[in-house]
């Protein structure tokens, strides 16, 4: 089982995950590049291309294949990619809010053009290259940030995240571990379209998850699903982005049912 992560994460989120279902699959959680504890990417470059190559690599290197696939967000997006332009590699997807921006921001985003689009990316970069990584006065006050961005989490929950999401710098303060550059979405890459042909050429079974209280749009809503062959919605009431933090019991019994199909 390969557990993926979502941007400006780390693999240590799927702890929980990986317990639950460690009696039944040889787990694989990997730091995406710019992650955790890997490296960052020089020239700060993150393109879904080469997330889909390190995890291509990844799955080959370790023989994986045909390989079940839990993912969440930036990570969901990834394995959906992979998982279309390799179909006979992989057994299962789940993909936690996985889709990407909606058609309708889409949409507004197409209204731009390459001018506005470019001359934006590179303002980003601009600011991006002078912002030096945020610094915590204590661990405890990285903790108190982690629960502000997720008040669903529990404060254990919050606590290991935090822990295994920041180091110390050497004035003893402490910072977030992803590369900021990671933030940046970048002007190019593949067309809403070319994204819905490769859901198309998904053919394992496909579970499509997202939390009620999120600010993700509903797939099947939205249009979305129609892209994918062999796909199912399941939305978990009272959790946001992170469901399988926010309702982890509810989430482990939807990717069990899934798994035993």
């Amino acid at each position: 089982m390969l557990l993926v992560h979502g941007g400006r994460d780390h693999c240590r989120n799927w702890d929980w995950v990986a317990e639950a279902f460690r009696d039944e699959y040889h787990i694989i959680a990997p730091d995406l590049r710019g992650h955790g504890d890997s490296q960052w990417s020089m020239g700060g470059s993150y393109t879904m291309p080469e997330y889909v190559y390190d995890i291509a690599h990844l799955v080959d290197q370790k023989a994986m294949a045909p390989v079940t696939i839990v993912s969440h967000s930036l990570g969901g997006m990834i394995s959906l990619q992979y998982a279309g332009l390799y179909p006979d590699k992989v057994k299962s997807v789940t993909a936690i809010e996985g889709l990407g921006a909606s058609p309708t921001m889409l949409a507004k985003n197409a209204g731009k053009s390459i001018n506005e689009r470019l001359a934006g990316w590179a303002d980003e970069l601009r600011k991006v290259s002078g912002r030096a990584p945020r610094h915590y006065a204590s661990l405890e006050d990285a903790f108190k940030r982690m629960q502000d961005e997720n008040p669903h989490l529990s404060e254990e929950q919050a606590r290991h995240l935090t822990t295994h999401g920041a180091n110390q710098n050497e004035d003893g303060t402490f910072s977030w571990k992803f590369d900021n550059y990671v933030r940046i979405f970048r002007p190019y890459g593949l067309t809403p379209e070319e994204i819905r042909h490769l859901w198309s050429r998904i053919t394992c079974p496909t579970l499509l998850i997202r939390g009620t209280e999120s600010w993700a749009s509903d797939p099947v809503e939205d249009g979305r699903f129609a892209s994918f062959q062999n796909a199912e919605v399941a939305a978990i009431e009272g959790a946001g982005h992170w469901a399988h933090h926010d309702r982890l019991d509810v989430f482990l019994d939807l990717v069990r049912k899934h798994l035993a199909k």
